[in-house]
């Protein structure tokens, strides 16, 4: 299933494969995680950074820029290929914080995650929360940016600190430590 030895994924994984490899983490140690004090505080933690950005993005202007940089522009940031920078942890996050992951793609263009309304996983990868196309940093103050950045810094980090324990804990369980998941 697109794994090396060792159990590390291979880059070129299809999307479907990580899903899959998430969806088999998650059945297998989602309970585990939930229960579990540590990660259960950096979920919430996610959870509410992951707010904050949305609605710092929102006020900013963000989404308007980029919806109509997609409807009427015809293009966007979110193209075909973004979905291959996720990996099985980061999707089984989502699955974590109670969102699903889409069977389809919805935009045949696009990222996979992509919908509608933006990205239709709740945790995104790093790239898909700092990125600012040079029209955006044209059209908004730098102090606005500066704020979003600030805000979405935070969720950025608490996202690194929940995937980092998720994936020392996995390590722990193939290198037969007690600390697994």
């Amino acid at each position: 299933m697109g794994q090396e030895g060792g159990g590390r994924v291979r880059p070129e994984m299809a999307i479907q494969e990580k899903m899959l490899a998430a969806q088999a983490l998650f059945a297998r140690w989602g309970d585990l995680w939930r229960t579990d004090g540590r990660i259960r505080a950096l979920v919430e933690e996610l959870r509410g950074a992951i707010q904050a950005s949305r609605e710092a993005m929102e006020a900013a202007g963000i989404f308007d820029l980029c919806r109509q940089c997609e409807e009427v522009e015809g293009g966007s940031c979110c193209g075909a290929g973004i979905e291959d920078r996720y990996d099985p942890v980061l999707l089984a996050v989502n699955l974590l914080l109670g969102s699903p992951l889409p069977e389809e793609p919805e935009v045949s263009d696009g990222c996979f995650f992509l919908g509608e309304h933006g990205c239709r996983l709740t945790a995104r990868h790093v790239l898909c929360v700092n990125y600012l196309c040079l029209k955006i940093q044209e059209r908004l103050p730098s102090a606005v940016i500066v704020r979003v950045q600030q805000i979405t810094g935070r969720e950025m980090e608490t996202l690194f600190l929940l995937e980092d324990e998720l994936k020392r804990r996995l390590r722990g369980i193939r290198e037969g430590k007690a600390d697994g998941p």
